[in-house]
């Protein structure tokens, strides 16, 4: 109940806002920043005491902005907590990294609990190797979106559970099941790259209902691995995955998809490819329940709308408030400073 109630309270800060009704203390121009310094050198040191510090409910946008190294933590964004974004400089300098292997909704280093989260040029690495489930980043708030972020580890990388997700120029890695869940998610021009030894998969899409409109859409991406690969296994009996115009190299099998040994599911899954490229894309010898789409079936998978991303994707804050003072963003829409 208390989640539904706070995205009740979000969505009608979102109605207010597009109406101008909303004080400038609620402008999404302008972000409260608050700094993570191991060095003591910002407002906090770990990356959960600045998540602890945004009082509940709340309805303004802040921005974590994390000086780069190594952050040994296990971060959780609970849910009664939108609008909060945590951002690096570079994705492979800025590291929040953990050890767990176990329950998928357990073990992950990032738990994105609340809607309106957004990540930037961030490494999210689980480091437990091979050998269980070790989640890297499990995203259950919807409407979340991740930039140029660095998502690590061997099986159920990405625990991409449930809502409306954007995924951009992201580096995602894993050898099992590595992108996992029952969410809505578009994946543009990102890497995807497998350490499957011959028997894991992409993807393990978990709709279970024709009537869910969920699934994973990868547009302009990249399909690399050190051995071969599936580009994905039905989890859910309606299992929905598409690749578009996306390059992919020969560790791809060439069946492409699997049914987890339960052929019931070869009729009511959609798997779909679209102007793919590259020796993965060849689809002579794919599974022949999986589909070759035409111009019309691959059009309602080719734009933010999928996810209704029009709505809730913003852009990169213009201004910061640091106490009584606001300050313009540097270029990127990060701070240019760090005192």
């Amino acid at each position: 109940m208390m989640k539904l109630y706070i995205q009740l309270l979000v969505t009608i800060s979102l109605i207010l806002q597009a109406s101008g009704a909303l004080s400038l203390a609620t402008d999404f121009s302008i972000a409260n920043l608050k700094r993570v310094d191991q060095s003591g050198k910002g407002d906090y040191t770990t990356i959960q005491e600045a998540i602890d510090s945004v009082p509940s409910g709340n309805s303004e946008l802040v921005f974590i902005w994390v000086k780069p190294g190594v952050y040994e933590e296990k971060v959780v964004v609970p849910a009664d907590k939108p609008f909060i974004s945590i951002s690096g400089n570079q994705g492979n300098t800025t590291v929040i990294t953990w050890s767990e292997h176990g329950d998928i909704f357990e073990t992950a280093t990032l738990s994105v609990l609340a809607p309106f989260f957004v990540a930037r040029f961030l490494t999210i690495q689980n480091t437990f190797g091979s050998g269980g489930k070790a989640v890297a980043l499990r995203v259950s708030g919807d409407k979340a979106a991740f930039y140029a972020c660095r998502i690590l580890s061997y099986q159920d990388t990405l625990l991409d559970d449930s809502g409306s997700h954007y995924y951009s120029n992201c580096y995602i890695e894993g050898a099992t099941d590595f992108i996992c869940g029952h969410a809505s998610s578009l994946f543009e021009k990102c890497h995807i790259h497998s350490l499957s030894e011959g028997n894991g998969s992409i993807t393990a899409q978990h709709r279970d209902v024709e009537s869910d409109e969920t699934g994973y859409t990868f547009l302009g991406c990249k399909v690399t691995g050190t051995g071969p690969t599936l580009l994905g296994r039905a989890w859910g009996a309606y299992s929905r995955v598409v690749y578009a115009y996306s390059y992919m190299t020969s560790a791809v099998l060439p069946a492409g998809w699997s049914d987890w040994g339960d052929q019931n599911k070869q009729s009511t899954v959609f798997y779909g490819e679209y102007k793919n490229y590259g020796p993965g894309a060849d689809r002579s010898k794919r599974v022949e329940w999986s589909k070759k789409l035409s111009g019309g079936e691959i059009s309602p998978f080719l734009s933010k709308e999928m996810i209704g991303g029009r709505y809730w994707i913003r852009a990169s804050p213009k201004f910061f408030r640091i106490g009584s003072k606001i300050v313009k963003a540097g270029n990127g829409g990060t701070p240019n400073f760090m005192t």
